[in-house]
């Protein structure tokens, strides 16, 4: 069976990305979300560490700097000038929703530093950001009247007229074929990790947007940037890796191997670390390194990383006395969909944003904690130009 739905704008993907562009359209428009699985299915859900902001302007070069050397210097500048120059208007944003980052005792922002980053520069909330900044957009989107969110539902395709993209083609949970006409599609669908064997994300993140762009002649980039995280929990179980975030080596954490000797700088990028532990499991032959809790303080480990803490206890290791064996796994997709600086595709009307997109902002690494910020500074740029294009 088939059926016809008719909205302004169409949005595939409910993480923080397509939230946040929903958020930021104008009321009157009839909007469209749809969701593969369950809307908690979503991979910003598990983002850790936190999300970077512009501490003042006297940071500006450093975090630039700091953005393009992680990046390899493929990063797009523009873009990369462009988020820095938003991220204060969204983390305040983000406070004005009810976001609630870590404060210090005087009630200013708390900030954390990660890997690569030459000073403390990160908001976080715990050790679960990324949930506390999706499902605070999430309680907002809910209750806009102009939106209809549609979960178990999966884009399987575009509809493209006279090269317009005019809307999707979907799939509902009971296998009923959707046409859903918009003037205005935005692809929101997430990175590839379901199709890696050992992958942070959920496996329902199967590049979809970027099969389908391909098969419609709609420009790719650098589709083999993938970013490996090196800090994994090891275990033999079957499914999603467990993250243990880059923030806890900028608390103090140390990677370790079986002679419990430190081998590599844990503040290196990302792909740095990585390959240091992926040579260190080599010449040892193992399957696995350590990371120790050893210098960071219970303190800082029990209120900053309690989600950590508590699964590694569930798996059998208690942190605050033994190390965690650890191993890298596949976590961010730098390419995508190529968009540009207002996150349109090349086609007409249609529109990438979030870690499905590749606006140039992460190079050929990403910087800890700019994916956030990244998703939320984009997702508006469309949002403004869609808003703009429907007068």
């Amino acid at each position: 069976m088939t059926k016809e739905l008719y909205y302004d704008i169409v949005i595939a993907g409910c993480g923080v990305a397509g939230l946040y562009t929903a958020l930021s359209l104008p009321r009157d428009k009839k909007i469209l979300m749809l969701s593969k699985e369950d809307i908690a299915s979503c991979d910003s859900m598990l983002a850790q560490g936190g999300i970077c902001v512009l501490r003042d302007d006297s940071d500006f070069d450093a975090y630039f700097e700091d953005t393009m050397r992680a990046g390899h210097y493929e990063n797009r500048a523009e873009s990369v000038e462009i988020m820095i120059n938003s991220s204060r208007a969204v983390i305040d944003h983000l406070l004005a929703l009810g976001v609630r980052f870590e404060r210090n005792e005087d009630g200013s922002l708390a900030y954390t530093r990660e890997g690569a980053h030459s000073k403390p520069r990160i908001c976080f909330h715990k050790d679960i950001t990324g949930e506390e900044i999706t499902t605070t957009l999430l309680s907002h989107v809910k209750r806009m009247e102009n939106v209809t969110m549609m979960e178990y539902t999966t884009m399987t395709d575009i509809i493209e007229k006279n090269d317009i993209c005019a809307g999707i083609k979907a799939e509902d949970q009971n296998g009923e074929t959707l046409y859903i006409y918009a003037p205005d599609t935005v692809m929101a669908t997430g990175g590839i990790g379901g199709l890696y064997h050992r992958s942070t994300n959920f496996p329902l993140l199967t590049g979809d947007a970027c099969r389908i762009a391909k098969e419609h002649g709609v420009a790719l980039e650098h589709m083999d940037y993938v970013q490996i995280h090196p800090t994994c929990l090891y275990s033999t179980k079957p499914g999603r890796s467990f993250l243990i975030s880059e923030s806890a080596r900028g608390e103090g954490a140390i990677i370790l191997n079986h002679k419990g000797e430190r081998f590599v700088d844990e503040l290196l990028p990302r792909d740095v670390v990585t390959d240091a532990i992926m040579k260190e499991m080599e010449k040892e032959g193992t399957e696995y390194e350590y990371i120790s809790f050893e210098k960071v303080p219970e303190r800082i480990v029990k209120e900053h990383f309690p989600n950590i803490y508590q699964h590694c206890l569930e798996e059998g290791y208690d942190l605050l006395r033994e190390p965690v064996p650890i191993v890298p796994a596949q976590h961010y997709f730098m390419g995508g969909v190529h968009v540009d600086s207002d996150s349109r595709t090349t086609m007409a009307h249609l529109y990438a944003v979030g870690e499905t997109s590749c606006n140039g902002v992460h190079g050929k690494n990403r910087l800890a904690s700019n994916s956030l910020l990244e998703s939320l500074v984009f997702a508006k740029r469309a949002a403004a130009k869609i808003a703009d294009t429907q007068v």
